[in-house]
């Protein structure tokens, strides 16, 4: 998914002015005369009411539960877009200092141009700091910042290889380990069937960040104001040299994520992977009704023989907006949704979680999911979780990176150019943006 333009240039006015405040980037903090565990059970016996801008459907359950058990508290959540287009409310909201959440879902990716942008809290002063052990070390690592903490893990999204069992058995396809085997994999069904395809793929950012990531690239490197672009380091080229391959034999379908053809495509065989976080699970069994009994999940393939290396893919946070005036009662109900009782309803409903009692829950673990023929899914995925490469880092500004995605890598699915010109497209791009919001990139 992708921001608007002007979503992303709103930001970046906002980025300014941090940006030449120095390095540090630290969100300003809630008083500390009201900010205090304290503070938040004197604001859960006062009462009152909330607005949590949030698309994630498990969320609704805990509002319910949330009321039932603090009934002098409303919650009201609002659905205001996914992804982008909430961030493009939410920058509208803070730029006109009106309608302003109390809470919002924030991405990880998106986490640091807003906290850099000063326009979410630190919650170390509630406490959060203490938190740490409550979470696995992404989601984790994810939202904290120079000893600040701008969010609570929500969920996490360690990638592995959710394929169509029918489909491979259909063809004698062996499930691939290897990215070599799995472009072996998208010739032979191809092959087989010209309508069918080992995947989709007209361009997608996170996608693309993720599998660099998995390749152990590290395109970004951030120290406070001090950024390096660079796509030409060995773990890109490593992800730029496999895929090529793929899209140049055209054996990905040209049909991007979430349309109505994806859909489809996953439900009747003609789209037969996906490589995606391990959030997915849920958005199978509610999406894609079709492929019930049909999909099944296996790690993420490697780039090397035996080895046991994969990246994220999404997950959120929730944090609270700086203008929010009701701080306290704000990190009550992220607190309650993101480590209380909340968790364990989110998990129990599909959400992969960050936390670890539930990651290494036996009841967590041992699930046997219906939709994916009765598999232990979530051992997969809680290995996957374990595995992730460490060292990654997002642009301060990768909103607005990932905006411009299309216009620079996007070519190479339709046009002459390659995957590896289109980075070099997208590096210089972000050098120029992030050099005019006044960072200093090379």
């Amino acid at each position: 998914m992708r921001t608007t333009r002007s979503a992303a240039l709103l930001l970046g006015a906002a980025l300014i002015v941090a940006a030449c405040g120095g390095p540090g980037g630290g969100t300003a903090s809630a008083p500390q005369s009201s900010a205090s565990g304290d503070s938040v059970q004197a604001a859960l016996d006062a009462g009152g009411s909330i607005t949590v801008w949030a698309w994630e459907p498990t969320l609704e359950k805990v509002v319910t539960d949330f009321q039932a058990k603090y009934p002098k508290v409303k919650v009201n959540l609002v659905n205001a877009g996914t992804g982008n287009d909430q961030y493009t409310a939410l920058q509208n909201a803070i730029k006109a200092g009106s309608g302003v959440p109390d809470v919002a879902q924030v991405e990880y990716y998106a986490l640091p141009q807003f906290a850099l942008a000063k326009s979410i809290a630190d919650l170390t002063p509630f406490g959060a700091d203490k938190l740490e052990g409550t979470f696995t070390p992404g989601p984790w690592g994810s939202v904290r910042s120079g000893g600040a903490v701008h969010g609570l893990p929500m969920d996490s999204g360690p990638m592995a290889l959710f394929y169509n069992k029918e489909v491979f058995d259909k063809h004698q396809i062996e499930v691939p380990k290897t990215w070599e085997e799995y472009i072996e994999a998208a010739r032979k069904l191809h092959e087989a069937d010209p309508k069918a395809y080992i995947t989709n793929d007209i361009g997608d950012a996170g996608f693309t960040t993720s599998m660099i990531w998995q390749a152990g690239g590290k395109p970004y490197q951030v120290d406070g104001t001090n950024v390096t672009v660079n796509f030409a380091d060995a773990g890109t080229q490593k992800f730029t040299a496999a895929w090529q391959q793929l899209v140049s034999g055209k054996l990905v379908a040209p049909v991007g994520s979430w349309s109505e053809a994806w859909y489809k495509g996953l439900g009747d065989g003609t789209i037969a992977t996906l490589v995606i976080g391990a959030w997915m699970p849920a958005n199978l069994e509610s999406g894609v009704k079709a492929g019930a009994g049909k999909w099944r999940v296996a790690p993420m393939p490697q780039w090397e023989a035996g080895g046991q290396a994969t990246s994220e893919n999404g997950g959120s946070s929730l944090a609270v907006p700086e203008a929010s005036a009701s701080k306290a009662l704000a990190y009550a109900f992220m607190k309650y949704a993101a480590v209380d009782e909340g968790a364990q309803s989110r998990a129990d409903n599909g959400a992969f979680p960050a936390t670890t009692a539930q990651l290494n829950s036996p009841a967590f673990l041992d699930k046997k999911l219906p939709y994916f023929g009765g598999q232990q899914v979530n051992q997969v995925l809680a290995q996957s979780a374990g595995q992730v490469v460490s060292g990654w880092s997002y642009l301060p500004y990768q909103v607005y990176a990932n905006s411009i995605f299309n216009d620079t890598v996007g070519k190479a699915y339709v046009g002459d150019a390659t995957l590896q010109d289109g980075l070099k497209a997208w590096q210089d791009a972000s050098v120029k943006y992030g050099q005019e919001q006044g960072f200093s990139v090379r």
